[in-house]
């Protein structure tokens, strides 16, 4: 996606998140729900106006590291080589977190909404995006797996961000099903920490193994 274009639906991810966050303001009780735990109960609260303004300054520093990073990423290690992917899983993030965020102010404002649903799914898909890009990611220190054995070796990172892929599609899919089938309600936690560390592991025996080629 063209940079031009990524601001456009940024600005209005932004404006959409503002605009609920004023919209449903008068309906806000005091203290507004910001946490919740694995059976969506809320667990932590926060005064109205911080519990109505966290979602769009969320969205909005998003959108800001968007156009950011791009420019201060170091000489060899630039964005611009897959800036069309860059710009999409960015989008893609911030769409996520927009639901997540409108959906939340919407169950502090008294809708039925099932937020313990809503959330994992949203998050399985996002993990299922990333995993369809992820091989497409080329070394950079901003987005991607980054350990300092991928950005030590362009054969390590290309390795390494084959198999996320693979984890990343799969244990999205897995969130999503379990999500919709109403079971397991901790898999989400087990499922973002393994896909945290099955890579970050594999990295570093793929770093050892080319190093004793030598």
């Amino acid at each position: 996606m063209k940079p031009v274009r990524t601001l456009i639906v940024s600005a209005a991810f932004v404006a959409i998140a503002v605009g609920v966050a004023i919209w449903l303001y008068p309906r806000l009780p005091a203290q507004v729900p910001v946490h919740w735990d694995m059976s969506g109960q809320a667990n932590r609260y926060a005064p109205r106006f911080w519990g109505a303004a966290m979602w769009p300054l969320l969205i909005f520093g998003l959108a800001v590291l968007t156009v950011a990073l791009p420019a201060i990423s170091p000489r060899r290690f630039e964005i611009k080589s897959f800036a069309g992917i860059y710009g999409a899983l960015m989008l893609v993030i911030q769409g996520v977190m927009l639901v997540i965020g409108m959906t939340a102010l919407l169950v502090g404002a008294g809708f039925a909404l099932p937020l313990s649903t809503i959330v994992p799914l949203a998050v399985g898909v996002l993990l299922m995006v990333l995993g369809n890009y992820m091989g497409k990611l080329r070394k950079n220190f901003f987005i991607g797996i980054r350990t300092p054995w991928t950005l030590a070796s362009d054969t390590v990172w290309e390795r390494t961000h084959r198999l996320a892929g693979w984890v990343f599609v799969l244990a999205g899919a897995a969130m999503a099903i379990t999500t919709l089938a109403h079971v397991m309600p901790g898999w989400g936690l087990v499922v973002i920490v393994a896909v945290l560390l099955i890579p970050y592991v594999y990295s570093f025996f793929v770093y050892r193994a080319l190093e004793g080629r030598h």
